[in-house]
């Protein structure tokens, strides 16, 4: 019987296939990049990428589930820049989540609106570790996403970057059932979000841990430590704590990168933080977008 979260009884995350993920595990790591440079793919136009640039972004995709393109395209606030971007790496299908602009793009800058106050990613507060719409429901689980840097911060605003399937892998070599309680079907509640007597969106209880129906490894994770319920068991406790001590060590594994303007991260929704910033004369501004597909043929 496939273990609790593991859709795909094929796939090396299937608790009941050791086999399986001890390959799987020995080629990710023996593969996986040695730095950050390794991520970076220089492109010359993210509307119209070469076959050649796409299967670079692809193969790093591949490897470390994320990558960096570094275009030329400066501060240009063109919203059709990662949009068209995306479309090519097949993210085709974007989340229209709370905060987003009308073509479901967040412009991420410090903002003091009634829709966007309070959220963190539109202040110049740090952002913890966490995945991107962690507090979705489980059929609009997101599995990619994708940042474009217009204008970085004057100072601050970098980066930690830790592909999930390495903090799965750290996880697992410290007890296998610290992975199996964290993909109980009820292991990570978001409370309802609730504006002025009315709920914005209801509770929404999953696991951190889940198998995409291809057999990939999906991550629902926030680091936040209010306005969350974790399943009330010592095990789940226990392998909480060590997944939160592991996301704030400093292996070979975590990255720190900086996005300057006309640069972008796409990835297959990774584990990330965000520091603290300082805005100059122009604010810093950066485009994020959700989507519900992995990049393509990774």
């Amino acid at each position: 019987m496939a273990s609790p979260g593991a859709d795909v009884a094929t796939s090396p995350f299937d608790l009941d296939r050791p086999q399986d993920y001890a390959l799987w595990r020995e080629r990710k790591l023996s593969e996986y990049p040695a730095r950050l440079e390794d991520l970076i793919v220089e492109v010359r136009n993210p509307r119209r990428l070469t076959p050649a640039e796409v299967e670079a972004l692809r193969a790093r995709c591949r490897r470390a589930n994320m990558a960096i393109y570094a275009s030329p395209t400066g501060d240009d606030p063109d919203k059709e820049l990662p949009r068209q971007l995306g479309i090519q790496l097949g993210l085709l299908r974007p989340d229209h989540n709370l905060g987003a602009d009308q073509d479901a793009i967040s412009s991420l800058t410090v903002r003091s609106d009634a829709l966007h106050q309070g959220y963190i990613p539109y202040s110049n507060r740090p952002i913890t570790w966490h995945t991107d719409g962690y507090y979705n429901a489980p059929d609009r689980r997101i599995f990619g996403m994708l940042l474009h840097c217009v204008r970085p911060a004057a100072a601050g605003g970098e980066n930690y970057l830790l592909d999930h399937e390495i903090a799965y892998i750290l996880l697992r070599d410290r007890n296998l059932e610290f992975v199996r309680a964290l993909m109980h079907p009820q292991a990570m509640t978001i409370p309802a979000n609730k504006a002025n007597g009315k709920a914005l969106r209801p509770d929404c209880p999953g696991p951190v841990f889940s198998v995409h129906p291809a057999g990939h490894l999906h991550m629902r994770y926030t680091d936040r430590t209010r306005s969350i319920h974790w399943w009330d068991d010592p095990l789940t406790t226990e392998a909480v704590s060590c997944l939160k001590e592991i996301l704030h060590g400093r292996t070979a594994w975590h990255l720190s990168a900086r996005l300057e303007a006309g640069w972008g991260l796409v990835t297959n929704n990774t584990l990330h933080t965000r520091t603290g910033f300082e805005d100059g004369e122009c604010p810093r501004l950066l485009y994020r977008a959700r989507y519900y597909d992995r990049i393509a043929d990774t």
